[in-house]
């Protein structure tokens, strides 16, 4: 199958193809929960959530897996490195009681995925200390297992845990793709700046395209 994405058209087989939803969370998501206790205009990532539901529904239909990341740490903190806790002056920190239970903690409600993205029983959920999907996680043992080759992304934000996931993927050899009406930030240029970077230089980091540009790609043709 083929995409016309940018910055050129991007040939993939769905068979070895994987969809990875960034951090779908309530504390990034919802009111309320850590992203707005910076400051953030959490509405700015509320608008893909409709974009993002069809292209998760799209993969499933297709037989991609559909593999979703949380950003979260273990109740004593212990894979949460001080400098991380304590960078910036939120009102909250990582792991501080918060309105939906202590903030970025594994098993407390505000690190759960945003019911309308929830992921099936059978979908691989990844609980990531860090940034990136990759690290200090069994991300690659599950998509060598997989035959995994392409990798499409959605998800927040553009320019941190999407892009960081991105260019570890693309580290390994992975094919990567991002759905540019499915990822978002909380500062519309950064996005912005995030996509340019990825597609730069012939794909340097990867290729974007739309939701409905994807989907298409997985239409059958008629004879």
């Amino acid at each position: 199958m083929k995409i016309d994405a940018q910055p050129f058209e991007l040939e993939f087989d769905p068979a070895t193809t994987a969809l990875i939803i960034i951090d779908m969370q309530r504390d990034f998501i919802e009111p309320g929960g850590f992203g707005a206790s910076l400051g953030n205009d959490v509405s700015l990532l509320q608008a893909i959530v409709p974009a993002t539901a069809r292209l998760i529904e799209g993969c499933r239909a297709t037989g991609i897996p559909v593999i979703h990341t949380r950003e979260c740490h273990r109740p004593d903190l212990s894979d949460c490195p001080p400098a991380k806790r304590s960078r910036g002056n939120p009102s909250l920190r990582i792991g501080d009681p918060g309105p939906m239970g202590r903030v970025l903690i594994a098993g407390e409600p505000g690190a759960g995925i945003i019911p309308k993205l929830s992921p099936l029983p059978a979908e691989k959920v990844v609980d990531k200390p860090g940034k990136g999907a990759f690290y200090a996680t069994d991300l690659g043992e599950h998509l060598a297992g997989l035959g995994t080759r392409t990798l499409i992304f959605a998800g927040v934000t553009t320019e941190v845990c999407v892009q960081t996931t991105m260019r570890e993927a693309n580290d390994r050899g992975f094919e990567c793709l991002l759905a540019e009406d499915a990822t978002e930030s909380y500062f519309p240029e950064f996005k912005r700046a995030a996509l340019q970077m990825i597609r730069a230089q012939g794909a340097i980091v990867g290729w974007t395209a739309p939701v409905d540009m994807i989907l298409d790609a997985f239409a059958p043709i008629d004879a």
